[in-house]
């Protein structure tokens, strides 16, 4: 079954793109905020215990450049080192919709500025949805690709009140119907696993849960511990202990066995990128490394995404029928 997914054990993003524009389309990483309603305590919220000084930025030098230099520079690498011609701009640090509708325009007036870029995505959290927001979603829908990952990262409140999010598993919920409901973005989620108290039964349940939303694509990540973060004091008080890799991988193959086949996935694991920051666990460092085995794992064991989902809406029914046909067709191609 694995075979209708370019030849891998799960639907990737990189299929998803290819099918929205017919071809391979990168990310190009920007920072444009600096802050998010956590950090700045609002309703008495706390900063997530996981969240670095960067705010997940991947590259913390952006946090001193313009919106433009960023594009360029990293364009320009990106270009170069994989022979890229088509891009999307994501808006990735902190919450980027906590800012001025004037200032949103502005930076995806930017981004949309150069012709090689295809549209833009940006990351948001569940309480940070204004109509007005919505509405400039719509706007620049009309002319390029909009894409919004929201960060989820768990569906059960005990686990998000551990990460200190400031919001609950119904209020995420709520939101991505929001969204759903009056706008036409691409919408995709993002997941935590390792939180304390998670079991192989919550992981199923989280597919299932996502089984029933409107979205099309999921990130994945594991609760890594960074410096400077609540986390690290927690860890170093012996009141947290990461996932070790072989959990974190069976749980990936659980979530993925009971997720439908419509969902395409950003990435199994996080990847620390400033090795000179991350605690624990080593092996977050190992970006492809901690990838490939659980491709190896899931290959070894026979398992492959919606392995035991039963489709039921008609969304499900034709995401199934399409990768049984894409199955059949590479197994009837001559080797």
């Amino acid at each position: 079954m694995e075979k209708g997914w370019l030849g891998l054990p799960y639907h990737t993003i990189s299929e998803h793109y290819n099918h929205l524009f017919g071809e391979k389309v990168y990310k190009i990483p920007v920072t444009v905020v600096d802050n998010c309603p956590n950090r700045m305590g609002l309703k008495g919220m706390q900063t997530c215990v996981f969240c670095d000084v960067w705010g997940s930025a991947a590259n913390a030098e952006a946090m001193t450049m313009e919106l433009r230099e960023q594009i360029e520079k990293y364009h320009a690498h990106i270009a170069d080192r994989y022979n890229a011609k088509a891009f999307l701009i994501y808006f990735q640090a902190y919450t980027n919709t906590f800012t001025k509708v004037s200032a949103l325009r502005n930076n995806f007036d930017i981004a949309l500025s150069y012709p090689w870029v295809k549209g833009f995505t940006l990351g948001t959290r569940p309480d940070c949805l204004s109509k007005s927001v919505m509405d400039l979603w719509n706007e620049y829908h009309e002319k390029s690709f909009v894409a919004v990952e929201m960060g989820v990262q768990s569906f059960f409140n005990d686990e998000l009140e551990f990460m200190r999010r400031g919001h609950t598993a119904e209020a995420a919920v709520e939101a991505i119907h929001k969204i759903a409901d009056n706008t036409k973005v691409d919408l995709g989620i993002h997941l935590i696993f390792g939180s304390p108290g998670e079991t192989d039964e919550r992981i199923i349940k989280t597919a299932e849960i996502v089984n029933t939303l409107p979205i099309t694509n999921v990130k994945l990540h594991n609760l890594h511990v960074l410096k400077n973060t609540p986390l690290e004091g927690m860890y170093h008080a012996g009141e947290f202990s990461p996932i070790d890799q072989v959990t974190y991988t069976r749980r990936v193959e659980l979530f993925l066995q009971h997720l439908s086949p419509r969902f395409a996935l950003h990435r199994l694991a996080a990847y620390s990128s400033r090795w000179d920051e991350l605690v624990a666990p080593d092996w977050t460092k190992n970006k492809m490394g901690t990838h490939q085995a659980i491709i190896d794992h899931l290959r070894a064991n026979g398992s492959y995404q919606s392995q035991y989902f039963h489709a039921n809406s008609e969304l499900d029914l034709s995401a199934q029928a399409v990768l049984l046909k894409k199955s059949r067709r590479v197994d009837a191609s001559p080797c």
